[in-house]
């Protein structure tokens, strides 16, 4: 795999505007250079200081703050709700960040992907832990549940990035997903939809986590119930976006190779 292809990859994942618009760091320079010391060489000092890698950073402690009160600290299931929501909020704002003050960069790309994907795979872990219980009812049936949903999640984000890398083309164009499911192209060209689904799949999860702990019959209890009902729809959306985003990026690095293989008869 070529590693320049995989850095292209994974800066476009996140920032899409790269692609576009010249005031949105466009070009080698603008990544690399500092915006405030433009006419000095920019270090990986000056990258992993980065005001958007910084909330990066904070997402990650939030990340793992929150599971250590899940984990070993139950009793305070409210603020570790609070932290993982702070964790997944701030992946608004650290593009937002990256573009106001021109610090877009490829590892702030990683950094980004792997927080988001880690993050769910954590709550994923933990909701196997409360629901998978040998003491709780259809507790086979959980375990299965979070299994599938982290393999699936882990894996169907991976290969379209690998094959966004690998054919060189932005996981969101148009060109990208012409022959993608439509589901895949819509979650791709509505960013409504892709908020829906997205926002859908992670309030599933953290209302979950609260059902768990929730007094019964309480005003917190009753109002995860009435969350649960609203995001789950969007949250199985998700799920067979993310079945169709895996069978069709593989199709498609499948066709690349069959392309390059009949070029080379």
């Amino acid at each position: 795999c070529n590693p320049y292809l995989v850095a292209f990859g994974i800066v476009h994942y996140k920032y899409p505007a790269l692609l576009k618009a010249p005031t949105t760091c466009n070009n080698l320079t603008r990544i690399t250079m500092s915006p405030s010391s433009s006419s000095k060489p920019c270090t990986s000092k000056d990258v992993l200081l980065y005001i958007p890698n910084l909330i990066g950073y904070s997402r990650v402690l939030a990340s793992l703050f929150s599971f250590f009160l899940m984990i070993f600290v139950p009793d305070q299931w409210l603020l570790a709700l609070a932290s993982y929501v702070y964790s997944f909020a701030a992946d608004l704002f650290d593009g937002m960040a990256a573009r106001r003050f021109n610090q877009c960069s490829s590892f702030g790309g990683m950094l980004d992907m792997v927080t988001d994907r880690c993050s769910t795979l954590g709550l994923l872990f933990i909701l196997y832990g409360e629901y998978g219980g040998v003491e709780q009812e259809h507790f086979g049936v959980y375990r299965m549940l979070f299994l599938l949903l982290a393999v699936l999640d882990i894996s169907s984000h991976w290969c379209q990035m690998y094959s966004t890398a690998a054919l060189q083309i932005h996981h969101k164009s148009s060109e990208g997903n012409a022959n993608r499911f439509f589901l895949v192209r819509w979650y791709y060209q509505s960013y409504p939809f892709f908020g829906y689904c997205c926002v859908s799949a992670e309030i599933t999860y953290v209302t979950m986590f609260a059902l768990a702990h929730a007094a019964e019959e309480g005003l917190l209890q009753q109002i995860a119930r009435v969350l649960l009902k609203l995001c789950i729809p969007g949250c199985t959306v998700k799920q067979i976006v993310n079945v169709f985003q895996l069978t069709t990026s593989c199709n498609a690095v499948a066709e690349h190779d069959a392309q390059a293989k009949n070029k080379s008869k």
